[in-house]
Order: structure tokens, then sequence, then C-alpha cells
């Protein structure tokens, strides 16, 4: 029992860390928020405390959260998919090797649009440029186009793309020897795969962040979108900034 409460507060703790950096707050305000220190906070995030039931739900609120998002099952998952992505290149993600967070034995192509599907988080979505990059030979970018279809994850497998393609540009300039081969072949095929790619109809929009729970928080996220996100009808807090800071992290160099 008690091995399943510690596992519970580590997986609450995490999160809690991961949404704050993902939204860019600073331990203090967040600490300000829930009314504790700042050391308070950084003791909890190591799983050194926990949060109370009260403060729980101020996060949640504050950031329009679902109850499921703090599950194991899918803290498991989420481990799994952030393992396979780190193997193939995204250097920006900590493996996980926690008991059940196995590496999947799916093909490139199924690994990217999992990315895209059901990440967990904005970390692992951005984690499909510098897998492309380092797996560029393994991917059939028209397989994925047609899985991508048939999934109804069209728009987005599009917008992903040209956010990398886009991401690979500004970085190559950067990016050394060993490298600038890689990068010349990403931006060449994926350059080629979107040229044959009809331009997007208007359509519904697809909300790609699990934590767009509101009309209020759809509406700052696509007033605040990439230019990328609006021509393929993406709802996402996702910016170019982040897909370039996932090459160069695959990279090494930050």
């Amino acid at each position: 029992m008690k091995n399943e409460i510690k596992k519970i507060r580590a997986v609450i703790a995490a999160k809690i860390r991961d949404l704050r950096r993902q939204r860019r707050w600073t331990q203090a305000r967040l600490a300000g928020l829930l009314g504790i220190s700042q050391n308070r906070l950084s003791e909890i995030e190591r799983g050194d405390g926990s949060f109370t039931a009260e403060q729980l739900v101020l996060v949640m609120s504050t950031f329009n959260l679902q109850l499921d998002y703090f599950s194991i099952s899918r803290q498991k998952a989420g481990a799994e998919l952030q393992n396979t992505l780190a193997r193939l290149g995204a250097g920006h993600l900590r493996e996980d090797l926690s008991p059940g967070a196995f590496e999947s034995a799916k093909r490139v192509d199924e690994v990217l649009l999992e990315a895209l599907i059901a990440a967990d988080s904005p970390r692992q979505v951005a984690a499909v440029a510098p897998v492309l990059v380092a797996q560029i030979e393994r991917v059939n970018l028209g397989r994925l186009r047609l899985k991508a279809a048939e999934a109804g994850y069209e728009a987005r497998l599009g917008w992903a793309l040209e956010s990398v393609l886009g991401a690979i540009r500004a970085e190559l300039p950067l990016v050394s020897q060993a490298w600038r081969l890689k990068y010349r072949r990403a931006e060449l095929l994926i350059g080629a795969a979107l040229a044959a790619w009809p331009a997007p109809k208007p359509g519904a929009e697809d909300i790609l962040d699990r934590e767009i729970l509101s009309e209020e928080g759809a509406a700052e996220a696509r007033a605040a979108r990439s230019a990328a996100a609006r021509k393929w009808g993406l709802v996402t807090r996702i910016t170019a900034e982040d897909f370039k800071e996932a090459l160069r992290d695959g990279r090494g160099d930050n």
C-alpha cells in the first residue's frame, strides 16, 4: 500500500513539474499560487512530499486539467512512447527506466504517428523533429501520410512536417558537418513530400494539446498559434521554437 502511495505521489509530482515547465511557469510563480515556499515546491517536485487535495484542485482549475491527467496507466503508456522516441533520436526526452516503461518494437512510421496522436506532452510531439532527422531513411513519408489520413489526422501530420521542415532550415547554418548531411537529406525528402501534398481544405479545427479543455483556453492558443498551425487548422501552443529546441537537444547542443 505504501509503495502504491509513493508511486502515485511521484507521478503527480512529475506531471505537475512537467506541466509547469511546458507552460513556462517558474517555481516561484507556482509556489505563490499554492501558498507554499519555493523550497517546499522544489522538495515536492523531487518526490520529498506531496500536494494537498486543495492544492491539486487549484492546479487542475488553473491549468484546465481533468483528473485522468494524473493516471498511472496513462503514465506507463507515455513512458513507453517517450523511451522509444528517446532511442530513435529525441535527445531532449530523458529515458524512463521504471518497471513497465519498455521500448516499443513498432516501426518508426508508427512511432511518429503515435507521438502526434497520443503524446503526453508537447515535448513528445516536438520529438518528431529529431527522430525524423535521425531516422529519415527508415521513414516512408508516403505511407505515413496514408496512415495519418486513415486515422483522421492528415492535417496534423501536415502541420508537423511543415513545422519540422522550417526548424531544419533554421538550424542548418548552425549544425556541424557530421549533422549537415542528415539535415540536408531530411530537408529534401520532407520538402518533396509536402510539395506533392494538396493545400489543406478548410474544415473543423483540430485541438491538439491535452491541456486545452475550455473555449477560453482554445481561444488563447488560437490567437498565439504559428502560421503552420493556422494553415493546417491546428489549435496548439506548440511553437516553431519548440521544434528547433528539440533538434538542438537531439544534437546535444543544449
